[in-house]
Order: C-alpha cells, then structure tokens, then sequence
C-alpha cells in the first residue's frame, strides 16, 4: 500500500510541476501530456498510475513491451515506443499494439517499418528523433539534416509523421538544455512552413523528470517521466538512452 501511495503522491507532485511551468509560460495545462517512462516498471506499479488517469506509457525495449502485453491488455492505455529500435525487432514491435514510436531517425529503419506495414495493412504514427545536443552516444538525425530526412519519410503512406522528439543534454546547466529544445521547436517550426504533405507537425515530445519545467517553457506537448514517478532505477537514465546499449 505504501508503494501505492509513493506512486500516487509523485504523480501529484509531477502534475503540479506540469501545471506551474504551463503557467509561467502563459500555456494550457492541457496542451501537456505526460507520458509514463515505464523502462523496468513492473505491471501492478505502471497500474497505478493509468488507474490514476495517466494512460499513456513509453518503453524502451521491446522486450518489456512483450513481455508486460498481458498484464496490461485488459486496462485502457496506449504505449509509444521511445527507445532505439533495431530492423530486426519492427516484426515483434508491431504485435503489441505500440501506437507511436517516437524515434524514426535513419532511412533503413522507416522503410523497413513502412514494407511491413504494407503486408499488414496498417498505418502507425511516428516522431522523427532529432539529436539536438549533437553527442555521439545518442541517436536521432542530425537537426541541419531533419527537413531533408523528413521529406523521405512523409513519401512512406504508412507513416505518419506527428511530431519531433529529443533526448536533450543531460546537464546541470539550464542554458545548455534549453537550447536543444529550442532548437527542436525551431525545426518544428520550420517543418511547418514547408507544409509538406503527410505530415501534422503537432507534437513534441521533449523533457524528462530533471527538466520538465524548461521543456514545457519551450514548447513541449508530452514529457517522459519515470524516475520522479516510479522512483530511482538501478541504472540512470544515460545507461537506457546511451548508443552502446544492446536491446
């Protein structure tokens, strides 16, 4: 029960932070979805908090997407996949009722993804994952190469393109952070503009538990949050996002 209430109390807490950076930044709360980083939380935990209101959940792997799919069937929820995503792994990945994955970020994965959907006669809505703080260890198109690349992907039928995600800096440094997602809203933006068809540029998924308030600030519609709700892992957030990370 006391598990329970720490889940229920961080929500609280979280929703608060959610409500008063909309505020400050003169926006509607419900212009901001929360998105449950669920990555080694167990089914009865992730439980809560849908029961709580909060049905939108992201995993990382696609063997917790798998291996959690029973459990969480029969309660209202959707799933986006917001972890790298391997070719080999799109046949599983498309089992499980995922209904976005936010990290499109090479040409191979997206065509791949569009062939199989093709055989099954499905579309599916993705992001275009942007690596907005140019480091090495982390995935997504380089931002000067995000227009191009989503001209190549919204020429996919299957795809559709809703939006942009970013990992962002993992730093201190509040200036630091705020650029990449900046940078992001800006290429958003400019998306925009072009009105290129097969595309609704509409949502941004940017900011974790360690910088919701400069996400939202910028210009976030979803954050993903785990540790501030389900509390620390045994890993940090680096180890689950880093380049070298095996699915």
């Amino acid at each position: 029960m006391n598990n329970n209430n720490n889940i229920l109390h961080n929500l609280q807490v979280l929703q608060q932070r959610i409500d008063n950076a909309c505020k400050k930044a003169n926006r509607n709360s419900n212009e901001v979805k929360l998105l449950l980083a669920t990555k080694t939380v167990t089914p009865d935990r992730i439980k809560i908090a849908i029961e709580a209101g909060y049905n939108l959940i992201g995993e990382n792997k696609v063997q917790e997407v798998k291996s959690k799919f029973e459990e969480l069937k029969s309660i209202h929820h959707k799933t986006h996949f917001i972890g790298h995503l391997q070719t080999n792994k799109i046949k599983d990945i498309l089992k499980y009722n995922v209904s976005c994955i936010e990290t499109i970020d090479r040409i191979e994965l997206a065509e791949k993804l569009h062939q199989r959907l093709l055989t099954t006669q499905q579309k599916l809505d993705v992001f275009i994952q942007v690596n907005t703080s140019a480091e090495e260890s982390k995935f997504g198109v380089a931002p000067e190469k995000t227009i191009d690349f989503i001209k190549q992907v919204a020429a996919l039928e299957t795809l559709q393109i809703k939006g942009l995600m970013t990992i962002g800096l993992f730093s201190s440094e509040e200036e630091k952070v705020r650029k990449c997602f900046k940078l992001l809203k800006n290429i958003q933006q400019e998306v925009i503009q072009q009105n290129i068809p097969n595309i609704i540029m509409q949502e941004l998924s940017m900011g974790m538990s360690n910088d919701v308030e400069i996400a939202i600030e910028e210009g976030s519609t979803i954050v993903r949050v785990g540790t501030a709700i389900f509390g620390e892992r045994m890993y940090p957030d680096s180890y689950y996002w880093n380049e070298q990370t095996k699915e």
